[in-house]
């Protein structure tokens, strides 16, 4: 029986060894698809997953994982990748899609305001944010914001590092839907911080501009797969209520 959200957090750990024990690799698209419904700065979805189920190709990301156990054992590998540079097409899937229901007659003055808010949102600001030539018309931007900013609540997160944050935010939650989703199937995971990304990208044959969020190692656990009890710090010590 599939575990509840809550049943799937506590259950979920980064596992670094795997039993030698195959896991459907068909569970494990559905477990993506689930990542990809997840919440996403102005819905751009400026993320792509692959799923490495290749025993050659999971032998070379090992290599590329700095021969991790939770890479060396797994029987799959996900990695997330942050692709920014697509923003272009990917705004324009949000214009498609928004001229696509809002494709009709009789539309109240309420539905024609929300259309061309959305409208302009995607055609103009979505623009204005991302537009960038070598980090100066990001830094520009910045000065501008951050003074509009001395006057009224303003967005400042305009730089080319700030867009890359936006980015690899988005792709992790993402991750995190994938990874309870595959707990809540009673399949483990560990997400992987050590790896030569270049490396990674040269696998995959990824653009210079694409970028690797994590590496997912997939399977399930042995006994010895996690190493020790679950440490947190004290709940009160982040827990904050204004």
């Amino acid at each position: 029986m599939e575990k509840t959200v809550s049943e799937a957090i506590s259950y979920r750990r980064s596992t670094r060894v795997y039993k030698n024990e195959s896991i459907d690799s068909e569970k494990v698209k559905q477990c993506l698809v689930n990542a990809s419904l997840a919440p996403t700065s102005s819905n751009l979805q400026l993320w792509e997953f692959y799923h490495i189920t290749n025993k050659e190709t999971l032998g070379k990301m090992t290599k590329a994982c700095l021969n991790q156990s939770a890479a060396k054992t797994s029987q799959q590998l996900v990695v997330v990748v942050a692709r920014k540079d697509l923003w272009r097409k990917r705004a324009k899937a949000n214009l498609d899609f928004l001229n696509k229901v809002y494709d009709k007659e009789g539309l109240s003055d309420r539905d024609l305001k929300r259309k061309k808010m959305a409208l302009d949102y995607y055609s103009k600001l979505i623009p204005t944010i991302y537009i960038d030539f070598l980090g100066i018309l990001g830094f520009i931007k910045y000065i501008v914001f951050q003074t509009i900013g001395l006057f009224k609540p303003t967005y400042r997160q305009t730089r080319l590092s700030d867009m890359r944050i936006v980015a690899h935010k988005s792709a992790g939650l993402a991750a995190e839907n994938f990874m309870i989703s595959m707990a809540a199937i009673g399949y483990d995971t560990c997400p992987m911080e050590g790896s030569d990304t270049l490396r990674v990208k040269r696998i995959l044959k990824l653009p210079r501009s694409a970028e690797i969020t994590m590496v997912i190692g997939c399977g399930k656990r042995d006994d010895k797969g996690i190493y020790g009890p679950r440490f947190r710090v004290p709940f009160d010590e982040v827990y904050y209520e204004i």
